[in-house]
């Protein structure tokens, strides 16, 4: 399965790749283990929104700044609204990154 490394840059992933940095600094883990720890967060957190994930949501919000570049989306936007069927949160400011899914059938 080919994924993206999008989730890397969430606060899970950011998390998880400062650990792993200790963890080979300290000499507790190799760098190869922990390149393969990555590539399979990458796998998971793929495979667990494709699969797990069943809600939808609707955004609405200032478009502020939108960017089309590698077949990747990337939009800015200002007091965005997320709703979903139980509940609406008001957000100042949100990046949405977006990708082809077809991309990865490519790879």
């Amino acid at each position: 399965m080919a994924t993206f490394e999008l989730y890397r840059r969430s606060t899970i992933g950011m998390c998880l790749t400062e650990t792993l940095d200790e963890m080979v600094s300290n000499g507790t883990l190799s760098p190869e283990l922990a390149i393969q720890v990555l590539v399979q967060f990458d796998k998971s957190m793929t495979e667990a929104l494709e699969n797990q994930v069943k809600s939808k949501v609707s955004i609405k919000g200032h478009l502020h700044t939108y960017r089309f570049c590698d077949n990747v989306w990337t939009f800015i936007l200002q007091d965005a609204t997320f709703k979903n069927e139980e509940c609406q949160e008001m957000v100042g400011r949100v990046k949405i990154v977006a990708c082809d899914s077809k991309l990865l059938a490519q790879s």
